[in-house]
């Protein structure tokens, strides 16, 4: 698949600012647990929270392909910058540009395309996650026709950092999926209580948060589509949620693989850079493949997405390659910095034996 001018253009200008402006401060950002508020009004500017938000609602008007493009590059230079902008483009900014209404887009949609809100998701509970007809959250009407939320959500990316939440509850237990809805949830609002940050092995410049609603008041209007459409809701926003963590995962992994790359011509050992040596150059050949495939699996399920097709299949196709590939190249990469007492190393030895 070949990309437009345009597309490499806004490619490029992404990565320029990732380059510059989050690698020198991600191992930093990432020990002091630090979100990087000044990072993120950068790619504010550049139009990163909006990318397929429609011009008149604040966004850039552009697709899911192009939102893949900047996802990889912002991922490069920071994962955990990443996930924040990913989980506010889709599915938060998705399901509102689906399913909000002319008010609920003028007064969330717009500034979250903006850069001027981060959002958040919460579907995922102690007890519920992917089977999400199971979730124990509920919202009752009260007295005065608004809503009163009650549970817990757990693993919430932005819960804290973010201003706004989109939140999955039961409103009608009996229905199952069919009672499930949808509502917009401000962070400030009564009732919602971080009640813990998840200790995580990285992306600490962006929080996973345990979310408990407590009697959380929210009025009518936050009701997002129609009562009962909050598991058709969440799981068309999934679908594109998806193809952006996918996006990430090749950016996480094109960096490491990058860092590899650089070392291993640099490493010097047998006479000549470790490059040079088969174990090591067969093992980075195998890397830039496997990062090649999981970026045409996303690209592919951009466009299909972009055309108006489904593409179920393919965005769960891309984000299971993709996310287990950035995987396997962190383990194989590693080799690149302890080369002389790995396996490959001893295998040379036998060779060399056996001439």
């Amino acid at each position: 698949m070949l990309l437009t001018p345009d597309q490499e253009a806004i490619r490029d200008a992404v990565r320029e600012f990732a380059q510059a402006e989050l690698w020198p401060h991600a191992a930093q950002w990432d020990r002091e647990h630090r979100f990087p508020k000044e990072a993120h009004q950068g790619l504010a500017a550049l139009g990163a929270y909006g990318i397929c938000v429609p011009e008149e609602h604040g966004g850039a008007g552009l697709d899911y392909l192009t939102l893949a493009l900047v996802l990889e590059e912002i991922a490069a230079g920071d994962g955990g910058t990443s996930t924040a902008i990913s989980v506010t483009n889709c599915p938060v900014n998705a399901i509102l540009m689906r399913y909000g209404n002319a008010q609920q887009k003028k007064q969330w949609l717009e500034p979250l395309a903006q850069g001027q809100m981060l959002g958040a998701f919460c579907l995922t509970e102690p007890q519920a996650g992917s089977d999400a007809s199971s979730l124990r959250t509920t919202a009752r009407k009260d007295a005065e026709g608004g809503y009163v939320i009650d549970g817990t959500k757990q693993f919430i990316t932005s819960g804290k950092n973010g201003q706004v939440a989109i939140v999955i509850a039961m409103t009608d237990k009996a229905a199952g999926k069919k009672g499930m809805s949808a509502f917009l949830v401000p962070t400030d609002a009564s009732g919602y209580t971080v009640a813990r940050l998840e200790d995580k092995l990285g992306q600490h410049s962006s929080d996973t948060a345990l979310i408990n609603f407590d009697n959380c008041r929210i009025p009518a209007e936050n009701l997002i589509g129609q009562e009962g459409e909050g598991y058709k809701i969440a799981l068309g926003a999934l679908e594109g949620g998806r193809i952006g963590i996918a996006a990430q995962s090749v950016g996480m992994a094109r960096s490491a693989f990058e860092f590899a790359v650089n070392y291993a011509k640099e490493r010097t050992a047998f006479g000549g850079p470790i490059f040079e040596q088969q174990a090591v150059g067969f093992r980075l050949a195998d890397c830039a493949t496997q990062i090649e495939a999981a970026r045409q699996l996303i690209w592919h399920a951009a466009a299909l997405r972009d055309a108006g097709r489904p593409c179920l299949k393919e965005a769960a196709m891309a984000k299971l390659f993709a996310s287990e590939m950035a995987e396997r190249i962190y383990r194989d990469v590693r080799v690149c910095q302890i080369y002389e007492g790995t396996s490959d190393i001893q295998k040379l030895l036998i060779q060399r034996a056996l001439a």
